[in-house]
């Protein structure tokens, strides 16, 4: 019998795309032939790898058809304009990608937050194709809130999801099982949409499969933003075909830069006066987005605008320093009055974000000076004081509160702390300005001046009151933030009207750095805290040594309960306590039944909360029923 050869027959299979079980054909013959253990042992190693190869082969025809299918979708997208035929043409190749039953597409609604039915393909449904999915609901909805794409074999059994009523409802009636869904993004941040595929059988998406829809997606979202934007700018571009002569254009312009600085308009201003202009879409580059591009370096170094593609760019500095770039998109040609024009725009708009530092600038001298005054001095006119807020937006005749500031994290030498210390004035100047209040470095740290109403929040069962431990904590957790590091903060205790009462901003910072200093020697770095948070403690950072609110604050509502039944619950728990908590004494004390006292310490525990015998809380009890006892006997 002739040697086996295992090669050619195998190759001979591979070259004609046979199927799978088509391999096991020369093993069969060979064993029929009588072969021997060596040549069939050859076989079947030349079978698997032979199977090794077409897989790899299948899997590349694969990968090259659904590569092919992606460019030709994405050609004929770039050719749409109407933003619905856009949207249809999104679906109808999903569909066909995938080989799925059904595809969809919905659209993120920013006004009511959520996302609504755009398009179907495949779907029998109405009420499906008038669904709509809340943020975090269903696998659409948590696919819109994530950013990140979801995928279920079975979505009724799948309890990965928030099911709901009607969302359930409509995929039953849909029929639908399996389901993928992959995010529409812009900039790889903002969530536009959610693009799905689904059958009405239980199926499993391959990896390869959701990475293809989810390139998709990442073309789709370009080019429904292309879309969107043309059906946004047609009329103004149709306005601009008409246009005056080019010299013409060039005056217009100039006079409305002109106009713009006087009045002090922004960026955008200037933007959106380019671009009606010009016939064109005009874009401000931050800093950091423009000193990444070449064209803007080249820009920067010539002294003019420089084209890019099809865009012209002009770089916007002053002193050497880049302050940003204007482009100018889609417009390949610029004659020369043009090109100058957009050049000027860069030069307008360099005065004008220099214009805008230093009022940013001299706004935060501003507060901080006058935050200064306060703190060093007790004396000041109230009516100068007013006036001077109220030019920097602040009412000093509202309740507000003192915090100090200070940075944790960093040792002293760290060169990190500096650069951090500089993030926690910046963020601090940013607060004081949008919360209306004041700002201003002091002894290694920064002291603001915030109005109360700014630590208003929502509690269960109803809105909370405004308190300055809320207000610490809220800040301490955005200076920590923007700082980069732990942020320790130290609230006083309100100030009732520091225009009224100018001394009582400089007298309470002390009280703020106490709590700043005891958050740090109770190991709280990075927290906020005000002396009411310190339970009796709290009583010692105060220079009021507000004893009568430490004990409103610790048996406030025995004492109403006491005060509107005629009971004494404050006798029980003195007598409950000076037994060593021991009921059975107690009883003895106050001569009664101890299921008495077991009803009343019951009582207690419902008004108090159940862990008012805790050891923590048990100290503070005892003192504030010391002191309510003394409070009383003086009083008499």
């Amino acid at each position: 019998m002739s040697r086996a050869r295992p090669d050619a027959a195998y190759l001979e299979l591979l070259s004609r795309r046979a199927p799978a079980e088509a391999y096991d054909e020369p093993l069969a013959r060979a064993r029929a032939a009588g072969a021997t253990p060596e040549e069939l042992a050859a076989l079947e190693s030349g079978k698997l790898l032979a199977l090794r190869i077409r897989a790899e082969l299948e899997g590349r025809r694969r990968r090259e058809a659904e590569l092919t299918a992606l460019i030709e979708t994405v050609h004929d997208l770039a050719g749409l304009r109407d933003l619905d035929d856009v949207l249809r043409a999104i679906v109808q190749r999903a569909r066909s990608l995938l080989g799925t039953e059904v595809a969809y597409m919905t659209l993120t609604d920013n006004e009511r937050g959520d996302t609504y039915m755009r398009v179907t393909e495949g779907s029998v449904s109405a009420r499906f194709q008038q669904l709509r999915l809340g943020m975090g609901e269903g696998l659409g909805g948590l696919v819109a809130q994530t950013a990140r794409p979801y995928v279920t074999d079975d979505y009724p059994a799948d309890e990965r999801f928030r099911h709901t009523s009607p969302i359930d409802s409509a995929v039953g009636e849909e029929g639908l099982v399996a389901i993928l869904g992959v995010p529409l993004l812009l900039g790889g941040r903002e969530v536009i949409g959610v693009l799905y595929a689904a059958d009405r059988r239980a199926r499993v998406f391959e990896r390869e499969q959701i990475a293809l829809l989810g390139s998709f997606a990442a073309y789709a979202a370009v080019a429904i933003d292309n879309a969107r934007l043309l059906g946004e700018t047609r009329d103004a571009l149709a306005e601009l075909e008409k246009a005056n002569e080019t010299i013409e254009r060039a005056s217009d312009i100039h006079d409305r830069l002109t106009e713009l600085v006087l009045r002090g308009g922004d960026v955008t201003d200037v933007a959106d006066a380019v671009a009606e202009v010009l016939a064109g879409r005009v874009e401000f580059a931050e800093p950091v987005v423009a000193s990444a591009q070449p064209a803007v370096e080249r820009s920067r170094n010539d002294g003019y605008a420089v084209r890019d593609g099809d865009d012209w760019v002009t770089a916007v500095s002053a002193g050497g320093e880049l302050l940003g770039a204007l482009v100018l998109q889609g417009h390949p040609e610029l004659n020369p009055v043009d090109q100058r024009t957009f050049e000027r725009a860069a030069m307008v708009t360099s005065l004008l974000l220099l214009a805008r530092r230093s009022a940013g600038e001299a706004e935060q001298r501003v507060r901080g000076e006058l935050l200064d005054e306060l703190l060093d001095a007790a004396r000041h006119d109230p009516r100068l004081l007013r006036d001077r807020a109220a030019r920097l937006h602040a009412d000093l005749d509202a309740p507000h509160v003192l915090l100090s500031a200070r940075l944790d994290g960093h040792a002293g030498a760290d060169p990190e702390e500096s650069l951090g210390r500089q993030r926690l004035w910046a963020a601090a100047s940013h607060l004081a300005a949008t919360r209306r209040g004041l700002a201003a470095a002091r002894d290694g740290g920064t002291v603001l001046l915030l109005p109360l109403a700014d630590a208003e929040g929502v509690r269960e069962g109803g809105a909370a009151p405004a308190t300055p431990s809320r207000l610490a904590q809220d800040i301490a957790a955005q200076l920590g933030v923007a700082a980069g590091a732990p942020v320790t903060v130290g609230a006083s205790a309100p100030v009732p009207a520091p225009a009224a009462q100018p001394g009582a901003v400089a007298a309470a910072y002390p009280e703020a750095r106490r709590c700043v200093d005891a958050l740090r020697l109770l190991g709280r770095a990075g927290h906020g805290a005000a002396a009411e948070d310190f339970g009796f403690i709290g009583m010692l950072l105060t220079d009021s040594r507000d004893v009568g609110s430490f004990v409103r604050r610790t048996l406030g509502p025995v004492l109403d309960y006491d005060a509107r039944r005629g009971t004494d619950l404050v006798a029980t728990m003195e007598a409950y306590f000076a037994c060593g908590m021991s009921p059975a004494r107690a009883k003895d004390m106050l001569h009664v039944h101890v299921n008495t006292v077991a009803q009343r310490l019951e009582r207690v525990a419902r008004l108090l909360g159940d862990d008012w015998q805790s050891p923590e809380r048990a100290l503070e009890t005892q003192l504030a029923l010391r002191l309510h006892r003394l409070s009383g006997a003086v009083g008499g």
